[in-house]
């Protein structure tokens, strides 16, 4: 998430003050995504050093100092919304981790493991469908935000049952051999 950008996007909007940005930020994002007051300014601070953002009221700090995208935050506003985001590698997700460390050893419940999670994710996402039913029609923010998690959710999923078949069909782990005991030492005495 690019607080940065979404920050330009509400900008390109018009001039907003620190707590109105935090305010319509997290209207638009559902109320899901929390946004620090302090980030806005700090992240603000930062468009503005960058020549993105510029502030209409002088140089005094406040939450009623109001900010403006200038033409260049409008262009890296528009690069954003047009660049893909980088795919290059998978992210680190700590329930793949989970999974490749738990295959290894030989006395891990592997399918208790991918059990528990499947149950978890099964659970998070019955609580975003009663998000979406509970949402008002008009409340776009979140009800994407909701759609979102829950594809995202299934797709786990979707890997933790194909995770089980693959690992369903290996050949078990084997513990790992006890260590050869070391050689006996001779002596000096014992050589004699």
């Amino acid at each position: 998430m690019s607080v940065r950008h979404a920050l330009l996007a509400l900008l390109s909007e018009g001039p907003k003050y620190g707590l109105q940005l935090r305010q319509e930020f997290e209207a638009r994002t559902g109320e899901v995504w929390p946004l620090n007051v302090g980030q806005v300014y700090t992240t603000v601070a930062r468009l503005e050093r960058d020549g993105l953002v510029a502030s209409d009221d002088g140089d005094e700090p406040g939450p009623q100092k109001t900010f403006r995208i200038t033409p260049e935050g409008g262009a890296e506003l528009a690069r954003w919304l047009t660049t893909p985001p980088t795919a290059d590698a998978p992210p680190r997700d700590e329930l793949v981790i989970k999974v490749l460390v738990a295959a290894r050893l030989p006395e891990a419940d592997v399918a208790g493991i991918l059990q528990s999670h499947r149950r978890h994710l099964i659970e998070t996402m019955s609580r975003y469908t009663r998000l979406k039913q509970d949402a008002a029609e008009d409340d776009l923010g979140l009800l994407l935000v909701a759609d979102a998690e829950i594809f995202r959710l299934e797709a786990v999923v979707r890997w933790l049952d194909a995770a089980e078949g693959r690992l369903r069909h290996r050949p078990p782990v084997a513990s790992p051999a006890a260590p050869a005991p070391a050689p006996a030492r001779r002596t000096a005495r014992a050589a004699r």
